[in-house]
């Protein structure tokens, strides 16, 4: 009867505890939260929504040219005698340059000037050869009018008049070819010596004094560098946002500290077929001449950007079902909501909230792990009024 007493004492006991312990389990957790979501809180870090400027810069990076560059090189071949500037010295426009040997097209233009002296001497003579056959003509006609002289002295008079007119053309083209033969040495003379077409620094110097020269052989280059272009490319997904003047900041290797600012001035109507790029140009004043042909440079363009606009960190923005959301302390709670958004002018900072207007935190961190009405937990030096904004 005992053994039976105890045995009921322990059952009895035995449903308590579990009785206790269902409740426990019923019970634990976190309240509303916990019976809501069935899932842990999750820690996260928030931010609040705010206003601020954004602006949408992309990075490029492309090659400093000169605004122009030529080269100078000779028309005729020779034997350099002089060359007066050395790499960097700066040309003035129509500055002598260089000298080739001129002697023998000086020689050239005095054997020209007395051909064609030749030519008119030549000339002179045919011209009073010409003024004779025409006065014996014009007397054999009027002896043939008074029946004095006969049809053939006529015909005679007539033929050594047209000889001699023939004569008289040809001395005639005698001199306008001496003529253009002597215009032509003295062009071939003035080729000997080169001159800048345009004021700029000497970028390079292929041949030195005594060098022996072929025509169109490179002696000197000459660039302009008061202005410069940068050439980049740009993809498909950014060519509908770059336009003529928009303003760019370029950067280079050389001067990390310092900033050139320029506006694109050439865009390609074309993108190309084997890498589904276009080329695009930038101008930059040079005024302080830092910027050199052949630098790397690093080009950023403002491709959008506004004053005062709503915006929440970049990482708040999530995809889900293909749209942009975010997701969103709910005031004076631990929970979160998923908020569709539309989205403008993004950077690696922030991004910007066209709608709808939002107040409040936004999770930063730990979206992944988050659903519509899950809880979370904030970081005490986070935690603050959701109402709260920063401006």
């Amino acid at each position: 009867m005992k053994k039976t007493t105890i045995f009921k004492v322990i059952g009895i006991l035995f449903l308590i505890l579990l009785i206790w312990r269902i409740f426990l389990l019923v019970t634990e957790g976190t309240g509303e939260e916990k019976r809501r979501s069935g899932k842990p809180p999750v820690a996260v870090h928030v931010d609040s929504v705010r206003y601020a400027p954004i602006q949408n810069i992309r990075e490029f990076t492309g090659t400093v040219y000169p605004l122009y560059q030529y080269i100078v090189a000779p028309k005729i071949s020779g034997r350099i005698i002089k060359i007066t500037k050395r790499i960097g010295e700066w040309v003035r426009r129509n500055e002598v340059i260089a000298r080739i040997d001129d002697a023998e097209y000086q020689q050239a233009v005095l054997e020209a000037e007395a051909n064609l002296k030749i030519a008119e001497a030549s000339f002179a003579e045919t011209g009073s050869q010409f003024d004779l056959a025409k006065q014996e003509l014009e007397r054999v006609q009027s002896l043939q009018l008074k029946g004095i002289a006969s049809p053939s002295e006529l015909d005679a008079a007539q033929t050594n008049f047209d000889a001699q007119k023939s004569r008289l053309k040809l001395a005639q083209a005698q001199v306008e070819q001496r003529e253009a033969a002597l215009k032509s040495a003295k062009i071939r003379l003035s080729y000997t010596v080169l001159a800048a077409s345009e004021p700029g620094f000497i970028g390079e110097r292929f041949m030195d004094e005594g060098s022996l020269m072929a025509p169109n052989q490179p002696i000197i280059s000459v660039i302009g560098i008061d202005t410069v272009i940068i050439r980049t490319t740009i993809t498909e997904r950014d060519y509908g946002s770059i336009r003529t003047g928009q303003v760019s900041e370029v950067e280079v290797d050389a001067f990390p500290a310092k900033r050139f600012f320029g506006k694109i001035s050439r865009i390609a109507p074309m993108l190309q077929e084997a890498s589904r790029v276009a080329k695009v140009e930038l101008e930059v004043v040079n005024d302080s001449l830092l910027l050199k042909p052949g630098m790397f440079a690093k080009v950023r363009v403002i491709l959008a950007e506004k004053d005062w606009t709503q915006v929440v960190p970049s990482p708040a923005v999530v995809s889900r079902e293909g749209k942009s959301g975010i997701f969103m302390v709910v005031a004076d709670s631990q929970l979160v909501r998923f908020q569709f958004v539309q989205t403008g002018i993004t950077s690696k900072e922030i991004t910007e909230i066209i709608s709808p207007k939002l107040e409040g935190l936004v999770i930063t961190l730990g979206q992944h792990l988050l659903e519509d009405g899950s809880p979370i937990i904030l970081p005490g030096s986070q935690a603050r009024k959701p109402g709260e904004k920063s401006r």
